[in-house]
């Protein structure tokens, strides 16, 4: 393997040896020293500044999540950002010493699917002999000092973009693919968002930039509802304290919203979304579920709704994220309200789980 001839001065000495978190079985993750992985052609080493926690995480830790590397052998973590310190064969596009944030996929980008831009279902999804890549999830992930990314699913950061901010771009990159999907014009709409953790509130600022009408966010902790009002959210609701279709209909005379954008993984929500939509509107859904789901699914075609799902951050739209933060419109770093060392990374999880403080980002720092 060898580095580029015309990199610019070494920035950093690599080490031959990092710690690592790694995954040996349902809750049992361990700090570990590895081996620094050297990158090949099109791959970029990068130093983790700070790799953040989801509930996608707390799947992978349970043991509830397919095609990842052998237990014993895995590290997780799909959420981070870093500093270029090494690149392979092939490798122009970033150089030593630039601050970096991720796309989560990259895909075979030879089949069907890739070939036209829909590389978070690629129909290779898993297969390393095939070219596909998603870190903290079918490859070695950020839960460590280092990690391999292929250079295409990298963005260089701006100066005025923070590691804190970066490090929830892939995850405003969630609900921006997901309005990208559901055809992105949304100048207007009335909208309601169903899930005030980090994926809603990424999206209540995305639908803030996109100029849509009223926007009405529901969940269950006050928190994070007034953080979504702070974010612009036009109306709060608390689930808790009372109805959210009946509030939501309330506020829109009856007449629904044009699109519900479902984040909760709450597995009543997506029938509380089809209740609030309009005729002829959209649901959006970007969430996974703990279990199957019931919907009344002829009362969606009654009303003509359009049901839009997108997995994770694709459509380039990271890169639309890391534009929309260079230019003040989009806020990251409030969101992170805990950060654990490296070695403390199972409490991390508990914290989580637990809600220990309320958090709703929870960073890991190697």
């Amino acid at each position: 393997m060898a580095l580029r001839l015309d990199a610019p001065p070494i920035l950093h000495t690599v080490p031959e040896a990092m710690r690592a978190a790694v995954l040996f079985g349902p809750r049992d993750i361990r700090q570990l020293e590895r081996p620094v992985p050297r990158p090949g052609p099109g791959e970029v080493l990068v130093q983790v500044a700070m790799c953040g926690t989801c509930g996608t995480d707390l799947k992978i830790y349970d043991g509830h999540f397919p095609l990842t590397l052998p237990l014993g052998a895995f590290t997780p973590g799909h959420e981070w950002a870093g500093t270029v310190v090494a690149v392979g064969d092939t490798v122009d596009e970033v150089a030593e010493g630039d601050r970096v944030c991720i796309e989560a996929h990259h895909g075979c980008g030879r089949c069907d699917n890739c070939l036209i831009g829909r590389y978070t279902a690629c129909l290779h999804y898993g297969d390393a002999s095939k070219g596909h890549r998603a870190t903290g999830m079918t490859a070695d992930g950020g839960f460590a000092e280092y990690v391999l990314h292929h250079v295409s699913a990298l963005y260089k950061l701006p100066p005025q973009v923070s590691f804190k901010d970066a490090v929830l771009l892939t995850t405003a990159g969630t609900g921006l693919y997901g309005l990208d999907a559901a055809g992105g014009y949304i100048v207007g709409y009335d909208v309601a968002i169903f899930g005030p953790g980090p994926v809603g509130l990424m999206t209540v600022q995305a639908c803030k930039e996109l100029a849509a009408g009223r926007i009405i966010l529901v969940g269950t902790r006050g928190s994070r509802l007034a953080m979504g009002r702070r974010f612009g959210a036009d109306h709060i609701i608390n689930a808790r304290e009372q109805d959210p279709v009946a509030a939501i209909q309330e506020l829109t005379g009856g007449a629904g919203v044009d699109l519900a954008i479902e984040c909760s993984g709450a597995i009543e929500t997506p029938q509380q979304c089809a209740q609030v939509t309009k005729r002829g509107g959209k649901i959006l859904v970007v969430a996974f579920y703990p279990q199957p789901v019931s919907l009344d699914l002829s009362a969606v075609v009654r009303s003509d709704i359009t049901i839009y799902t997108t997995r994770g951050e694709g459509g380039n739209n990271v890169k639309r994220a890391v534009s929309l933060a260079a230019q003040g419109r989009m806020r990251g770093a409030e969101l992170v309200t805990h950060e654990f060392p490296l070695e403390a990374i199972a409490e991390a999880f508990r914290v989580m789980r637990e809600r220990v403080g309320d958090p709703i980002k929870i960073v890991i720092i190697p």
